[in-house]
């Protein structure tokens, strides 16, 4: 796990106020454990403005502007969650640019919970499968993806990930294989053990994605 991304340079992307907290630390801690560098980007320089749900949370130091930067610089890309934060995230052409230049570029790229929002702004997910916090799930079709209620998803190069805790309610679908549908009420359908790929963490994922 150690030194796997050595030498890589991962892009966390967020707008300067409204993400979750937990969903933009976590992965960066993830990734600068595995050895990568990671720049923390937005639309204006300064300080970022995280929350913990709807509380103030902490505040962290903007590396670089998005619009400072190229594709050409970084090896993945992560958009974090939170409500408010891709809300205003969608409305910043260059933030927008950005990372329809990053999916163009077939490079990988992380996404979760109300992350997706960026990626239906930029025109991206035609075509594709991903998940999402729920209520994301008809915006996401109405932009021509695929949405699948599971706790992580990949689709090539793009790593989707619900950040919804599993219940009793969601575990059986959520272990189906991608492509399974929910067998009729009354038919017990066997589920096969997930494999050791599966039961990676979302910020796992991302990581083997981008050796």
């Amino acid at each position: 796990m150690f030194d796997q991304l050595r030498g890589k340079r991962i892009a966390f992307l967020t707008a300067n106020e409204g993400v979750e907290q937990v969903e933009l630390t976590e992965p960066l801690e993830a990734v600068r454990a595995a050895g990568a560098e990671a720049d923390l980007l937005a639309p204006e320089e300064g300080d970022i403005q995280a929350f913990n749900h709807l509380d103030q949370g902490e505040r962290f130091p903007v590396d670089r502007a998005v619009g400072d930067v190229e594709v050409s610089e970084y090896d993945g890309l992560v958009l974090p969650g939170g409500v408010a934060n891709p809300d205003q995230l969608r409305g910043k052409e260059e933030a927008v640019e950005f990372v329809r230049a990053f999916f163009d570029s077939g490079k990988p790229i992380g996404v979760i919970c109300h992350g997706p929002w960026t990626l239906i702004e930029a025109d991206v997910v035609r075509g594709r499968t991903l998940t999402s916090w729920p209520s994301l799930r008809t915006d996401l079709r109405n932009a021509g993806a695929e949405w699948v209620d599971e706790e992580v998803h990949v689709d090539q190069g793009l790593v989707s990930s619900r950040s919804k805790p599993r219940s009793s309610r969601s575990s059986p679908r959520v272990s189906m294989p991608t492509g399974a549908t929910t067998p009729p009420r009354g038919i017990k359908k066997a589920v096969p053990p997930r494999s050791r790929q599966d039961r990676r963490s979302p910020a796992s994922r991302l990581r083997h994605r981008v050796v």
